[in-house]
């Protein structure tokens, strides 16, 4: 897929486009904020607002994506969601959709501050199981990918990041991955990128889930990514008991941690040493894994 390019955003382009668009917001001021993704230029508008627009083509579903379906999902889930007040078009240059949301106070999650937190890891299982809940007949068009799918790129990214990581450790929880029992249930819902960035926490407690671009159905293994992004050996346990999550899942989850780690490293580390850190981690951490002690009996 090619990732078309949008054309610079800046604050001049922001302003027009609110004030043209949401005239009613027309006076608040619109501040920059950092750090922001790598999908989306974010500003705040006065103080219960924000702004988000999209950097490159592979980001512009989000807006819609999120208006349609979380104030769908937004009442069963534990944890606060964003909640979408307006969604722009293009206009003045910028070619995609982009939206408004109410601004969610906290800051973004990191392993300094939650990687030990037992009740941490428990209300992120609770969010999940929540999510797996509501009702996923009837989105065909949101089926996510299996695991296998990322297998020539992962094997490529193994053999190229070989010098920093064991690549026969690398390699065996991949074939492991993709040997494990594809999901065989019926299809559920996911975050799709169920990392720290993607988690707010407040006065030492998590308080929200952000960025559902790579919302959908399917395989829920994917968002086990967070037990290696974010959680310890011990708390990680916790994870997995309050979730009871079965071991094929939980062994393809892994996989996921491994590719999407990889992906990231591969791209980024040269260049953001914030992103080769988080991916180190969570490579090492999905390979140290192994046999966490726990079996569970949930098929």
């Amino acid at each position: 897929m090619t990732v078309e390019t949008a054309p610079t955003i800046d604050a001049a382009l922001a302003r027009r486009l609110v004030d043209t668009q949401f005239p009613q917001w027309a006076g608040l001021p619109l501040v920059l904020h950092a750090p922001a993704g790598s999908d989306h230029v974010i500003y705040r508008l006065g103080e219960q607002l924000s702004v988000r627009l999209p950097r490159h083509a592979g980001a512009i579903k989000q807006a819609r994506k999120e208006a349609e379906w979380l104030p769908r999902l937004a009442p069963h889930l534990p944890l606060a969601v964003p909640e979408l007040v307006g969604v722009g078009e293009a206009d003045f240059g910028y070619p995609w959709p982009w939206a408004v949301s109410r601004w969610l106070d906290g800051e973004v999650a990191t392993v300094d501050a939650l990687s030990g937190s037992h009740e941490a890891a428990g209300a992120l299982a609770e969010f999940l199981t929540a999510l797996h809940r509501f009702d996923a007949a009837t989105t065909e068009d949101l089926t996510g990918q299996p695991l296998a799918a990322r297998d020539t790129a992962t094997r490529s990214a193994i053999t190229e990041v070989g010098d920093a990581f064991d690549t026969a450790a690398m390699t065996e929880l991949w074939d492991a991955a993709l040997a494990a029992p594809e999901w065989d249930r019926p299809p559920v819902w996911f975050h799709g990128d169920f990392h720290t960035g993607n988690l707010l926490a407040t006065n030492g407690r998590l308080s929200a889930v952000i960025d559902f671009g790579e919302l959908g159905v399917g395989d829920p293994a994917c968002d086990l990514i967070i037990a290696y992004t974010l959680m310890s050996a011990e708390t990680r346990a916790t994870f997995r008991a309050t979730l009871d999550v079965d071991d094929a899942t939980w062994t393809r989850g892994r996989g996921w941690a491994l590719a999407t780690g990889l992906n990231a490293y591969v791209c980024y580390a040269d260049v953001n040493p914030r992103v080769a850190a988080q991916t180190t981690r969570q490579i090492t951490q999905a390979l140290a894994d192994g046999d966490p002690g726990h079996r569970s009996t949930s098929r």
